[in-house]
């Protein structure tokens, strides 16, 4: 059986995004002031470990600790320095013609799983992820200016056969719901 500073910890990697400390609570079955105990204990084991906690008055989140910066920073420029590939190229045409799109629709478009593919587009820049109007609880992804001006375009609506493809994106999306 896990430790509870092991179980924080399993929980924290595998969220890989803030977690409420009432949420973790929950989880851990265990009371909020007990948790603050297992945050310091399990701050003091990733001491040197390459990964610290971060913590706020609601929150804690598992991050890359300062010291491992220049690693990051490597890793970052390399995967910058690749070429997109088709699978980000389709995925960017997909949010492009459909002026957005959450990532469910695009992985229904592309029959394929995209998260790898958005995450590239949204480090480099070129897309960017905003609350859906329609169901709060998605991110809708958009082209950004960056996107824009590496097309050489102005507006999205200047893409070839752009009137033809939005077309075919809303009957498809009609078909889909």
């Amino acid at each position: 059986m896990l430790t509870p500073p092991a179980a924080l910890h399993a929980l924290l990697f595998a969220s890989g995004e803030p977690m409420g400390k009432k949420h973790l609570a929950e989880l851990l079955e265990m009371k909020e002031e007990e948790l603050k105990g297992v945050i310091e204990t399990l701050t003091k084991l990733l001491k040197g470990s390459g990964v610290t906690i971060i913590e706020t008055e609601s929150e804690v989140e598992l991050r890359t600790a300062p010291e491992a910066a220049a690693f990051v920073k490597k890793l970052h420029e390399d995967e910058l320095s690749r070429d997109l590939g088709k699978a980000s190229l389709e995925t960017l045409a997909v949010i492009s013609y459909k002026n957005g799109s959450t990532r469910g629709e695009i992985d229904w478009v592309r029959g394929v799983n995209s998260s790898a593919s958005l995450h590239t587009l949204l480090l480099r820049g070129l897309i960017e992820g905003k609350e859906d109007e329609k169901d709060k609880r998605r991110i809708r992804y958009s082209l950004t200016t960056e996107a824009l001006a590496h097309l050489g375009l102005s507006r999205a609506e200047d893409l070839p056969r752009y009137t033809e493809f939005s077309a075919a994106t809303l009957a498809a999306e009609e078909i889909m719901e």
